[in-house]
């Protein structure tokens, strides 16, 4: 059965996980039920759609990007408690604290968002990092968890988008190298169309400088003005019933049994990680793109033969050696107890490993049903010169949402939108490719940033301990502010470019 023909029914599965998620709180069953659904339709069958669903769920480690991020996530928990433990965070924290204006709500909110934006080498690591620092001083302060799990997802994914010496450039510039090839660039190159798109993602801008305006400024509205007079004034950082991601009685351990505060224990380790990511993109992409028999590798062929998973797995394997001779050298904690955390903090975070496994398991069957392809083609008849680039970025937001994912987005949409767009240009309208190519990357980003089933959404629930869904429900009146003044941008751009 081909994708096309399932029509409707392409739009169950995420309908479905997103609006069971909302209604029960449940993440985990409400992504499962959304699978089986939709494997249900595709095969038939009750009976070969469960099987299927099975076998869609173990084929997730078929792919090795998407087993490394497994296996990331879980090393992940493992290298920020040996951070804790350690007293690496404690360390910062202390040093931090030497400056008055941190120890208010509005510094150590323009902390975290500005830490966000020193960590983009993959976005992962950054709700990771920014959470792991800043949750000790926000919980001291009374600030609201949903807070920040909005900065640590705020601060992801659009800075990744701003600085792309990642993993997420290195997509892009594949996708837009085959579109160079196809002829739909016409007499501009790759790199160039991607580089003159980084200032017009008008989404990645507004919500970086909304999460800085905010944190600046304490202006919330909606649900976060709510979540933030709950943990001011009555001390309750979660609210009542809230399930928070990762539970605090997983990685917090009792204060006498911490190690003396010292920051190197967590700069340096981080700062292993940042640089050995960094240098693993460029060793992937070398070997990857000689591998295709590219001698002489530009860096255009670099960034578009890397992997960006094995460069962060590099990442935080090598910032596990340097915590674990770090911590033994100093004799702060004995190699056996190392050992016994290094399992711990794994085992932390197997709640967001299942909740990424069963992620990248709707993503699956929503590619099998065609979910993107049939919400793109609901609105292909509206594209206009001037009306692409908002329409672009409003399809691109409604994908994301309902896959969850910015990366199968960006792969749905670059295709569709940009021979549309030389389509245009051939019959003489003013089309510019930077700006359609931006609207597909801010509308991915701001889609992922509103799905409740989004990975990375997901993540920044966890390095928050937020409850998920209490996270969605207070990130989306920001997201959706920024996205609506995206699609005035982009439409008044039109014209102008």
């Amino acid at each position: 059965m081909e994708p096309e023909t399932f029509g409707w029914f392409a739009l169950a599965p995420p309908v479905l996980a997103i609006g069971l998620a909302m209604a029960s709180r449940q993440a985990v069953p409400s992504l499962l039920a959304g699978i089986w659904v939709g494997w249900v339709i595709a095969t038939g069958d009750p009976f070969r759609g469960s099987a299927a669903t099975v076998d869609g769920l173990v084929a997730v480690f078929a792919d090795p990007g998407q087993t490394r991020v497994v296996v990331f996530t879980l090393l992940m928990g493992a290298l920020l408690l040996l951070l804790q433990r350690g007293g690496g965070v404690a360390g910062l924290l202390e040093w931090i604290g030497r400056y008055p204006w941190v120890e208010t709500r509005r510094g150590a909110q323009l902390v975290a968002a500005t830490l966000g934006l020193g960590v983009f080498v993959e976005s992962t690591i950054t709700c990771l990092v920014v959470g792991a620092v800043a949750r000790p001083v926000f919980d001291r302060l009374r600030i609201a968890r949903e807070k920040l799990a909005y900065i640590c997802d705020a601060t992801s994914a659009p800075v990744c988008m701003l600085i792309p010496i990642n993993s997420w450039g290195a997509v892009v510039l594949s996708l837009l190298t085959t579109q160079a090839t196809l002829g739909t660039l016409g007499d501009q190159g790759p790199l160039p169309v991607f580089l003159a798109a980084v200032p017009l993602n008008f989404y990645a801008v507004l919500s970086v400088a909304l999460v800085f305006f905010v944190a600046a400024t304490g202006w919330d509205f909606g649900p976060m003005r709510a979540a933030e007079r709950r943990a001011s004034e009555d001390g309750a950082l979660v609210a009542i019933g809230a399930r928070p991601v990762v539970a605090d009685a997983l990685l917090v351990d009792p204060a006498d049994d911490q190690a003396p505060p010292r920051a190197r224990n967590l700069v340096l380790p981080l700062a292993t990680l940042v640089c050995t990511v960094v240098a693993g993109i460029g060793v992937t992409g070398v070997s990857g793109a000689r591998a295709a028999g590219i001698a002489t590798p530009t860096l255009l062929d670099t960034l578009d033969a890397a992997s960006g998973s094995t460069a962060v797995l590099w990442g935080v394997l090598a910032a596990l050696c340097v915590a674990v001779v770090l911590l033994t050298s100093s004799r702060v904690l004995a190699f056996g107890t190392l050992t016994d955390l290094l399992f711990r903090g794994a085992g932390a975070m197997l709640p967001i490993a299942t909740l990424l496994i069963l992620a990248f398991g709707i993503g699956a069957i929503c590619d099998t049903l065609g979910t993107g392809p049939f919400i793109a083609g609901l609105v292909t008849p509206y594209l206009t010169p001037v009306l692409l680039a908002p329409l672009v970025f409003v399809t691109s937001g409604a994908i994301a949402f309902a896959t969850g994912t910015s990366w199968g987005t960006f792969a749905i949409m670059i295709p569709l939108a940009l021979p549309v767009a030389a389509a245009m240009t051939l019959e003489g309208a003013a089309v510019s490719l930077p700006l359609v190519v931006s609207a597909v990357l801010g509308g991915a980003v701001f889609g992922d940033h509103c799905s409740p089933i989004s990975d990375t959404t997901l993540i920044s629930s966890m390095a928050a301990w937020s409850d998920h869904v209490d996270h969605v429900r207070t990130q989306l009146p920001y997201a959706l502010a920024a996205g609506a003044a995206s699609v005035v941008l982009y439409f008044l751009a039109g014209f102008v470019i």
